[in-house]
C-alpha cells in the first residue's frame, strides 16, 4: 500500500493521483505509525497539522524507515520533515526540500500557509514565504521588476507574519521610492504567481506512484529505539514496538 498525506498544498490530489496511492488529509503525530498499521510500504509526506495538534514526530519517521517503509517528503512540512531526516533514509524531492536541506531556508514557517476547510477545496487564504520568493525571483529575472524592487518585495514578505502574508499585502506594505508602482507589482504578483509547493508536490507524486509496492531493506547503519516516550505514545499499537 502507497498512503500519502496531503492537502491544501495539492487539493486537487484525488483526480491526478495514481490510483494504487491512497490519499489522507494533512498529518498529525500517530498518522504515520497509523498508516504503518494499516500496511503501508510507502509513505508520501507533503502536508501536515503543526498549530493546534501535535505535529508529525520525527521519531514516527525514523521508525517507518526502521522497517523498511519508504518515506518521501516535499513542499511543505513533508520538505521540512525530510531536510531533518534525511540522514537517516527520508528521502526529499524538490526545491524547497533542498533550499531546507542546504541552509538556504531555516524558518519552519517559510511554507506555512492558512486556509480553509477541507470541504471548501483548502481555499487559500495566505501565501507560503516559499512560494512568493520563487515568484520574485521569475519577475525579477524576465525584467518585470528591477533589482531594488526585489530586494524591497522579499524583505518585507519575509518579515510579514506568515497568516497575513498575501500578495496584495505585500504590494500594499511595501516601501518604494515611487508608491506608484505598489498597484502594477500587485497586478504582476497576481498574475505571475509561481507556486513552488505545488510543483514540487506534483514532482512527488510522479516518484510515489513509480516506486515499488513493497518493503525494502532496513538500514543497516543504525537501529531504531523504542525509548519511554515512544512507548507511551504508542503502547496500545502492536506495530510500535
Amino acid at each position: 500500500m502507497k498512503i500519502l498525506f496531503v492537502g491544501p498544498t495539492l487539493p486537487d490530489a484525488a483526480s491526478i493521483a495514481s490510483p494504487d496511492i491512497f490519499l489522507r488529509p494533512p498529518a498529525q503525530r500517530g498518522d504515520i505509525v497509523k498508516a504503518m498499521q494499516d500496511g503501508a510500504n510507502a509513505i508520501g509526506l507533503i502536508d501536515g497539522l503543526f498549530e493546534n495538534v501535535p505535529p508529525i514526530w520525527h521519531k514516527e519517521i525514523l521508525f517507518a524507515i526502521s522497517k523498511g517503509v519508504a518515506v518521501y517528503g516535499a513542499a511543505s512540512m513533508g520538505a521540512l520533515r525530510a531536510a531533518e531526516c534525511a540522514a537517516f533514509g527520508m528521502i526529499g524531492i524538490g526545491r524547497i526540500f533542498e533550499d531546507y536541506a542546504s541552509g538556504a531556508l531555516v524558518d519552519d514557517s517559510a511554507v506555512a500557509q492558512i486556509h480553509g476547510p477541507a470541504e471548501l477545496g483548502y481555499l487559500p487564504l495566505s501565501e507560503p514565504l516559499v512560494n512568493v520568493k520563487t515568484t520574485l525571483e521569475s519577475l525579477v529575472e524576465a525584467g518585470a521588476i528591477d533589482d531594488m524592487e526585489h530586494r524591497a518585495l522579499l524583505l518585507r514578505a519575509e518579515t510579514m507574519f506568515f497568516k497575513s502574508l498575501t500578495y496584495r499585502s505585500l504590494a500594499q506594505s511595501v516601501e518604494l521610492p515611487d508608491p506608484a508602482r505598489r498597484k502594477a507589482i500587485s497586478a504582476l504578483l497576481r498574475h505571475h504567481a509561481v507556486n513552488q509547493k505545488r510543483a514540487d508536490a506534483l514532482e512527488l507524486l510522479d516518484v510515489l506512484a513509480a516506486c515499488p509496492n513493497e518493503r525494502q531493506q532496513p538500514p543497516r547503519d543504525w537501529s531504531f529505539q523504542a525509548n519511554s516516550l515512544w512507548r507511551f505514545a504508542f503502547h496500545h499499537l502492536e506495530i510500535a514496538s
